[in-house]
């Protein structure tokens, strides 16, 4: 694709923006709050945009696209019952406890409620996950680069690289979040359009469903057996592995996401954080599906040629996006819609980036090596920490070149982090008889099994009779399998967790003060106002508008 001077212009008005905010949010972030939580200053629309996008980011649009070349509609999973019960869960009964006990990160809660081996243990792997994270988002905008404009890998990966480490290192958090909140308007304006003249074209509606598979149309019809749909999951899969395990390991227990609620001005905005990101995630399909369902009708007629996979030489469904971008957008509106790629992607990666840099010092360098740091101390650590995780990053990117489907890749980390993480959580904030050792335990033993699964599953060693005994199919496809190992990694840490916690020292009830259901009145919020401006009132609108949605594509 040959971009004008109008499409430059947009583009180059985008970069020169956000640079000026990074300078500008500069003079609020030499302290600890400001640069890592952006001063706890956000309004509930304002984080719950954010913490929505924390998760949109170019993985998710140019990912899910390509999924739904694969998927068919049941990439909707993903958005509704993979999504939007665990933040209105998140939102209700688990942000109470974050928020109230002021930690700055998810391994510091771990820290407070069990010791410091799991907080340990929780950062170190969430550090590894989020510069994994972070390789996939420069991966995916090197594709954006080398798709649209032809330019080679290793400019596009420095070229992202660099751009998103100057912003993140000046402004901290409330660069990422200004970031994200533009970006998601920028998702709606640059690429809504797209996806209306792909369905468009195609028939409208039902001519993107004509002739498909009845599997990649419907939603539950063809979730009986794994057989009957392409995931190869069937109903169990679905609810257990990945609406229940994944998608609570997230939405819970992510610290790049739950950050964003952290960084609200008071509790009643934590909690109305995610609920209000549940009303706008409900509707991004509109988008991925519909580009997705579009750009698999044109590639079979062979009037959209996607790029050959640098991994395995075959169609590269990820690159569907960008391919319809310089399908249907002229001169200025092309630009748009690369910038809107571009946000995406910057919005994403500064999310990984500014959890990374959070985790890292207040989680693991501070504690082993400068207990007593000043604020000024950790801001420079901070952006420090910043400038590695992109470095790292860039040779993390060649990792995710060796999936055909980026989504598929992105759900086997999350089996190896999020699941057991979850399990831990569940129990160590609703019950007060988890102990300490228990928790570690069953969190490192639950993540060494759900990595072990994920390589027999990858290097083919089990038989087809053990993958139908671990799956309920014998020759499960990529997500399949990671659906069913976060089922048993999520078990395995959950059992261990409670059974040990009846052989091994429990913490005084009066440490678990603000912490746990049942130790402390912090939890309970106490609403001042009509019951329809609660965010209890909030949360059952939008279960009510999830139900619908599912019923009416069953």
């Amino acid at each position: 694709m040959i971009l004008g001077l109008l499409d430059w212009v947009v583009i180059g008005l985008f970069f020169i923006s956000i640079f000026a905010i990074g300078f500008y949010l500069k003079r609020f972030s030499g302290t600890g709050e400001g640069f890592f939580l952006a001063g706890r200053s956000n309004g509930a629309w304002a984080a719950g945009i954010a913490f929505l996008s924390a998760n949109l980011g170019t993985i998710e649009i140019l990912g899910w696209t390509g999924g739904a070349m694969k998927y068919g509609i049941h990439v909707c999973h993903f958005y509704w019952i993979g999504a939007v019960p665990a933040m209105l869960f998140l939102g209700l009964y688990m942000m109470p406890f974050y928020y109230n006990s002021k930690v700055h990160s998810i391994p510091e809660y771990l820290r407070l409620r069990f010791d410091e081996r799991t907080r340990m243990l929780n950062a170190v792997s969430f550090a590894f996950m989020t510069v994994l994270m972070s390789g996939v988002n420069l991966y995916m905008m090197a594709l954006v680069f080398r798709s649209i404009l032809g330019w080679n890998w290793e400019l596009s990966l420095w070229v992202g690289a660099v751009s998103v480490g100057f912003y993140i290192v000046l402004g901290g958090l409330l660069s990422a979040i200004f970031t994200e909140i533009v970006q998601f308007f920028l998702i709606w304006a640059g690429l809504l359009l797209v996806a209306i003249l792909a369905i468009w074209e195609n028939g409208g509606v039902g001519g993107l469903v004509k002739d498909l598979p009845a599997g990649m149309t419907h939603l539950w019809a063809s979730t009986g057996t794994a057989a009957a749909n392409p995931m190869e999951v069937g109903f169990g899969g679905i609810i257990l592995g990945l609406g229940f395990v994944l998608s609570f390991g997230y939405w819970t227990t992510n610290f790049l996401v739950v950050q964003r609620a952290l960084s609200s001005k008071d509790l009643r905005a934590a909690r109305l954080t995610p609920i209000t990101a549940a009303y706008l995630k409900m509707f991004l399909p509109i988008i991925v599906v519909g580009a997705g369902l579009a750009a698999l009708k044109l590639f079979e007629a062979g009037q959209l040629p996607l790029l050959p996979h640098p991994g395995t030489g075959g169609p590269w469904n990820d690159t569907a996006l960008p391919l319809l971008i310089a399908r249907y957008y002229p001169e200025g509106l092309a630009g748009l819609g690369i910038t809107a790629l571009l946000a995406g992607f910057m919005a994403g990666q500064a999310g990984n980036i500014s959890a990374f840099n959070t985790v890292w010092t207040y989680d693991i360098y501070r504690p082993l090596f400068a207990p007593k740091a000043s604020e000024k101390h950790l801001v420079l650590v901070g952006r420090i920490s910043t400038i590695a995780g992109i470095l790292i990053s860039v040779g993390t990117a060649y990792l995710a070149m060796n999936f055909d489907t980026i989504m598929d890749y992105i759900q086997a980390i999350f089996s190896w982090i999020n699941a057991p993480l979850f399990a831990v959580m569940l129990l160590g904030m609703f019950w007060k008889r988890a102990t300490p050792t228990a928790a570690f335990v069953g969190l490192g033993t639950g993540m060494v099994a759900s990595f072990t699964l994920f390589m027999l599953f990858r290097s083919g060693l089990l038989s087809p009779q053990a993958n139908e005994w671990l799956t309920g199919y014998t020759a499960p496809g990529d997500m399949s399998r990671n659906f069913w190992q976060a089922v048993w990694s999520f078990g395995l840490a959950l059992g261990l967790t409670f059974g040990l916690s009846f052989v091994t020292r429990r913490k005084p009830e009066a440490e678990l003060e603000g912490l746990v259901r049942g130790c402390t009145d912090l939890a309970r919020e106490q609403h001042r106002g009509s019951w329809f401006t609660s965010p209890g009132f909030f949360a059952a609108v939008a279960l009510g508008i999830l139900l619908a949605l599912n019923l009416l594509f069953w």
